[in-house]
């Protein structure tokens, strides 16, 4: 029924969602598409350690969710070993080795993509192939594996290779993403060939079961890696298809930058904020923003108005500081971000939190034809502008907002945390990290309850199930908008919580991710 003042909000989600936690003594592992949790909970049991889980986990979710990551992407991780010893893993992007800025020359308009910066001619930022950064993910993986895996390489690479020769899942999930990208995706030849059939959207069958799509030559890359092990990727018969690939495409990425790839394994920065242990990710992802805003807070006595009133206020100095630092648009255009994250812990007390991305949905949008491999537009991560703290440089790391993060309670309760939703990502995990180490709440009671988003520094939405005093109170800190929390569009990041206890583990995944699910191994 409509008011005077016209009709009400149109509402896409007219239902009460509910994702179901996982529990076991052996094991858990929560990813965003089930069939990468089969992967890395079928690992668990056959002996694997949760770094063998997570990067199995990895190269699954490179087949069954190409619009979020895969062989081509970058990342971050932290882990903590069986001793309690905790790990930063990074496998950030890295700019070609002959960009110059003179290859993205400015048209005077704004962009109408994730950072706001000005726009490039053509877009050549944002897609094609002089968006590529070097694709550092199959490192950071192999690098895991090195250090703390227990099976052959070859075993934890197989089931990525059996979904690679089934394909993708054509269900109305993967229509909706491969229809936003539909306008990028049909510029490039492979790239068509392989996610729009005959020209034409994917789409599932009316009835039966559900049918897949080819990714080209993947199944085929996917060995190589695991014959030949993954450093063939950057210098190996894999790395002489990528190679060629690059050249014909007109990349500025080359075999050099291919060789030049490294992943790095340090000891994690440890922090302690308000009776919590942080083991944190790298520098130059979103990092950052978390410790300027913890900074902020004061430990708050109650999940109420009042922490919602500190934390947005927090946030929204955090985001000004940056801005500020980066000479940076304040902007959040349109355009969906391109991350996955997934969580492993097993019966050893090793537990992995690890974020991976393409940077855009669907990355730079080129699929090379030799290898399948859809390719990361890591240069959208830099600022096109000469002169700025995140300036196109020649082998040069952009920031990002990526955030694994690893978190131990006073009670001796150790849990993983990460999103994906780009600048929504720092806000997610913050909820999070607050309902379950500071509130005492179960990861499924997190998961379901409302919670605000700060990712810029104007602007805090909130979620249409707060009570309203609770939107009333943010509107004078800033300005308020609120939205629901839904699959789509995106208006909250997605995270998903791995809690360790007394030798239980709670795996508890996104409720508005479709195809998100934890398995346990018992």
């Amino acid at each position: 029924m409509n008011s005077v003042l016209g009709p009400s909000p149109h509402l896409t989600q007219n239902w009460e969602v509910t994702k179901a936690a996982a529990e076991g003594r052996r094991g858990v592992v929560v990813t965003q598409a089930r069939d990468a949790s089969n992967v890395g909970a079928e690992i668990l049991s056959e002996g694997g350690s949760a770094a063998d889980a997570a990067v199995g986990a990895a190269l699954a979710l490179a087949v069954v969710e190409p619009w979020n990551s895969g062989l081509g992407g970058v990342g971050f991780g932290v882990l903590r070993d069986p001793n309690g010893g905790r790990w930063a893993l990074d496998f950030g992007p890295v700019s070609p080795r002959h960009v110059a800025p003179e290859y993205y020359p400015l048209t005077g308009d704004n962009s109408a993509e994730i950072f706001g910066w000005p726009k490039v001619e053509g877009d050549v930022n944002v897609h094609g192939p002089l968006s590529f950064c070097s694709p550092a993910a199959v490192a950071g993986l192999g690098t895991l594996h090195d250090r703390f895996g227990k099976l052959p390489w070859s075993r934890v690479v197989e089931p990525a290779i059996d979904l690679a020769r089934r394909g993708m899942a054509r269900d109305w999930f993967s229509t909706a993403k491969i229809a936003q990208m539909m306008h990028l995706l049909r510029l490039y030849p492979e790239t068509a060939k392989i996610y729009l059939p005959e020209g034409l959207l994917p789409v599932a069958a009316e009835k039966g079961n559900a049918t897949f799509l080819s990714q080209g030559k993947l199944a085929d890359t996917l060995a190589l890696l695991a014959r030949d092990g993954w450093k063939s990727f950057y210098n190996g018969e894999a790395a002489d298809l990528l190679a060629a690939d690059l050249r014909e495409c007109g990349a500025l990425l080359t075999d050099g930058d291919l060789r030049d790839v490294r992943a790095t394994l340090t000891p994690a920065r440890v922090m302690r904020w308000h009776g919590l242990d942080l083991a944190l990710p790298p520098e130059g992802c979103g990092v950052d923003v978390l410790l300027d805003t913890l900074k902020r807070l004061e430990r708050p006595t109650e999940r109420n108005v009042d922490w919602y009133v500190a934390l947005s206020g927090a946030l929204l100095q955090a985001y000004r500081t940056r801005i500020a630092e980066e000479k940076d648009n304040a902007a959040e255009p349109p355009r969906e971000t391109c991350t996955t994250h997934l969580s492993a812990c097993d019966g050893d007390g090793m537990m992995v939190s690890l974020t991976t991305t393409l940077l855009g949905l669907m990355g730079s949008a080129v699929a090379l034809p030799r290898t399948g491999v859809l390719m990361n537009n890591g240069m959208m991560w830099f600022d096109p502008r000469p002169g700025r703290e995140n300036s196109i440089a020649p082998s040069t790391r952009p920031k990002s907002n990526m955030l694994p993060l690893l978190c131990e309670t006073e009670t001796g309760a150790r849990f993983a945390l990460g999103a994906s939703g780009g600048r929504r990502i720092v806000s997610a995990v913050l909820n999070a990290m607050a309902d379950v180490g500071l509130f005492g709440m179960a990861p499924a009671v997190s998961a379901h309850a409302p919670r605000i988003d700060v990712s810029g520094p104007d602007m805090i939405v909130a979620d249409r199930r707060f009570d309203p005093e609770i939107a009333q109170a943010l509107s004078a800190v800033g300005p308020v908008t609120l939205c629901e929390h839904a699959a789509a569009p995106l208006n909250f990041g997605c995270p998903s919580i791995l809690m360790s206890k007394d030798g239980l583990s709670v795996g508890q995944p996104d409720v508005m991710t479709p195809w998100s699910t934890a398995i346990a191994v018992s």
